[in-house]
């Protein structure tokens, strides 16, 4: 079977060659790839191109230029952080939590797809995100733009304008909470295609979760409620970090999605 770089650009490349160059590559799952990259390529040789980016080890979601979440295609980056489905579970918990809040932060925003899918959800609702990376920031922008919502560059709160204090009805905040020796751990597409800032939560990967469940009760407005992904073996200190802030805290989990969510009420 011919490689598909030896396929003239001029015909299209057939499924199987792509699957088989995707499985030899070590794709596990080479048959939803390829149907992904030929049904999003424009032209034969713009799906050789993807094909031979992804056998390289690029993330498929850099490959073709976006991640679905939550129902949308949100647009990714190369050096952005790539959503997670699992982080979904964390916009169906705020959303069942707050689902009249009219004012949404999307903290940590990354891609900005945690803030779209809320928006998209819960209609006309003024929305902010944040992040300290400038190409999260460019990002973000464009997938926030139909929900006319803003997109302020810095470090968590202080990106924030002052005016949204107390009027917070979701504060989403999926922070890095990778443990700074566990890193080397992560897939490699992580390691390599992902910047360190979106991962690396200090010594017990619990830093950055702190600096936000501190500041968090003085943007929520009543009945505001702040959540915060994590890990299964970090929840139990993660919810006694928020419960030492004033807030009311509990622990939501989807097991199917392996999903860890911390929820804090303020007071």
């Amino acid at each position: 079977m011919p490689s598909v770089s030896a396929v003239p650009p001029s015909l299209p490349l057939s499924r199987d060659l792509v699957v088989a160059a995707l499985r030899t590559a070590g794709c596990v799952f080479a048959e939803d790839e390829a149907e992904l990259i030929l049904t999003t390529a424009r032209t034969a040789a713009e799906a050789a191109t993807m094909v031979e980016r992804r056998v390289a080890g690029l993330p498929l979601e850099l490959v073709v230029g976006w991640a679905e979440f939550g129902g949308l295609r949100i647009a990714v980056a190369p050096g952005v952080f790539v959503p997670r489905r699992r982080t979904e579970f964390l916009v169906e918990q705020a959303l069942a939590r707050a689902p009249g809040a009219a004012v949404v932060v999307d903290l940590c925003c990354g891609s900005g797809a945690v803030g779209a899918a809320l928006a998209a959800a819960l209609g006309d609702v003024e929305l902010h995100a944040a992040d300290i990376d400038p190409a999260a920031v460019r990002c973000a922008r464009g997938n926030i733009a139909a929900a006319g919502g803003r997109v302020h560059q810095g470090d968590l709160f202080e990106a924030l304008p002052a005016t949204l204090r107390g009027r917070v009805g979701i504060l989403a905040a999926n922070v890095p909470y990778v443990p700074s020796d566990e890193i080397g751990l992560l897939p490699q597409e992580a390691r390599d295609h992902e910047p360190l800032v979106a991962l690396d939560g200090g010594t017990d990967g619990l830093d950055v979760l702190r600096r936000v469940a501190a500041e968090a009760p003085r943007w929520l407005a009543p009945g505001g409620c702040v959540l915060v992904e994590t890990s299964r073996h970090q929840a139990p200190a993660a919810v006694e970090v928020f419960e030492r802030t004033g807030l009311a805290a509990r622990l939501a989990v989807s097991e199917e999605l392996y999903a860890h969510v911390v929820i804090g009420v303020g007071p």
